[in-house]
């Protein structure tokens, strides 16, 4: 795994050191930086630490146990970052309203270091109107940066305006493993939520454990949405909603018809015991 990273490293290098303008200015290579993000799909990142905006320690293992997505900031950032930050705001409301509450979490990670502090990031937040419960702003240790990067196939290449970085979002699993990568400056709940509803839908239920009526409606209730283009958030598909009813209704008929015909034949059945 270590060499493997290190390969990786060594291709976003060959990345940031060939991509430069025609004026000198480095530019992204969004090619190469997309073979590079694709590259990384299917891995579990190691465990790194890094500080909340309350300088708490957070490990990245502690957001196992459901879908997480991962997106790269820098606070300083004028244009592309305070612009996807509200517009993936207003994503995850809207699939937190589809999906059900505390179905999946969600971290900033600051990677311009020693800028992107914590207090950094609290202002960040608060000036971008963050107030989703399950979404948290993560600053690393400066020597971490680039194996966090790596590790998530983000390159970012220093500009004197910024960064030119790659835009867009990490979904991991439940178990830490990269699923998907979703790009663009203008997160969707339309394009964050194939992922996640992919993932919901697909994790088993907890060992020796049989679903609960709400884990099962909740289920039900993913199936039956579809997105909307027009509102740009999903919603209840009544056809789909209408079908799985009237299947349910023609299994519990058919299962009430053979109970009593069980029953009346039980009832016809003669007496054959023997005459003494």
């Amino acid at each position: 795994m270590t060499r493997w990273y290190a390969e990786l490293g060594g291709f976003v290098a060959l990345i940031l050191s060939l991509t430069a303008s025609a004026d000198g200015v480095p530019t992204l290579d969004e090619r190469l930086a997309f073979q590079a993000s694709q590259a990384v799909v299917g891995t579990v990142p190691p465990d790194f630490t890094f500080r909340d905006r309350q300088e708490q320690a957070v490990h990245l293992a502690d957001y196992r146990g459901k879908p997480l997505i991962v997106n790269f900031i820098f606070t300083g950032c004028t244009t592309v970052c305070p612009t996807q930050t509200r517009t993936m705001h207003s994503a995850v409301k809207g699939l937190d309203r589809m999906l059900g509450p505390d179905q999946f979490n969600v971290v900033s990670i600051g990677f311009n270091l020693p800028f992107d502090n914590p207090r950094a990031l609290r202002a960040f937040a608060a000036q971008n109107r963050i107030d989703y419960p399950n979404w948290e702003f993560l600053s690393p240790d400066i020597e971490d940066v680039a194996a966090i990067s790596r590790a998530f196939g983000f390159s970012s290449v220093e500009t004197p305006a910024g960064f030119d970085h790659i835009a867009g979002a990490t979904v991991v699993d439940a178990s830490g493993r990269i699923y998907s990568q979703v790009y663009g400056e203008h997160l969707t709940t339309e394009t964050l939520g194939i992922p996640l509803r992919q993932l919901i839908l697909a994790a088993p239920p907890a060992a020796g454990a049989l679903p609960s009526f709400e884990q099962l409606f909740a289920r039900v209730r993913l199936l039956c949405t579809v997105y909307d283009p027009d509102t740009g958030e999903y919603r209840y598909d009544w056809s789909l909603v209408l079908e799985i009813i009237g299947g349910l209704g023609f299994f519990l008929s058919v299962g009430i018809y053979l109970w009593r015909e069980r029953a009346a034949l039980g009832r016809r059945r003669p007496d054959i015991s023997p005459v003494r």
